[in-house]
């Protein structure tokens, strides 16, 4: 009987284990994304986080709070992201009257064309925002659920 209890004592220990890892593991890792971004992109560690943080900038300054609440709910260390965007002028150059003529358009071509001038900073052709936007979304559908790359796709 005793050796009956230790074992059952054992699983119940097991389970409990397990069931405290699962929010941790349920949480996307933004180390995994930026892995997936440098090799199959080519990117360095620094023009990756520079590049999600600007994507994430973006959804953060054009969705409500409650939108990028939604979007950023299941993405840890969002601050440290939002941090390596690089900073620029959003009103500077060539970036910025085709910025101002494609943002009031909406959707693909205004967003892209206002991350363009970050990724530039960063080292990166402005069309290295197509490459990184769907391993961004499939991070965030995976993170933060379908509602939230909805969100995001919706910008882009």
């Amino acid at each position: 009987m005793r050796q009956r209890f230790t074992d059952l004592t054992r699983i119940a220990m097991l389970g409990m284990a397990l069931l405290l890892a699962l929010p941790a593991t349920a949480n996307a890792d933004a180390s995994g994304l930026l892995s997936s971004l440098t090799s199959q992109l080519g990117v360095s560690e620094e023009q990756a986080s520079g590049g999600v943080g600007a994507i994430f900038d973006y959804a953060k300054n054009n969705l409500s709070a409650d939108d990028f609440a939604t979007v950023a709910s299941g993405i840890p260390g969002m601050d440290g992201l939002l941090s390596k965007a690089p900073e620029v002028a959003a009103d500077s150059g060539l970036m910025g009257a085709a910025t101002s003529m494609l943002g009031d358009s909406g959707g693909t071509l205004g967003g892209i064309a206002s991350l363009a001038g970050s990724f530039e900073a960063l080292g990166l052709d402005a069309d290295m925002v197509s490459q990184f936007l769907p391993l961004v979304y499939d991070y965030v559908g995976g993170a933060s659920g379908a509602d939230a790359m909805g969100l995001l796709k919706g910008l882009f």
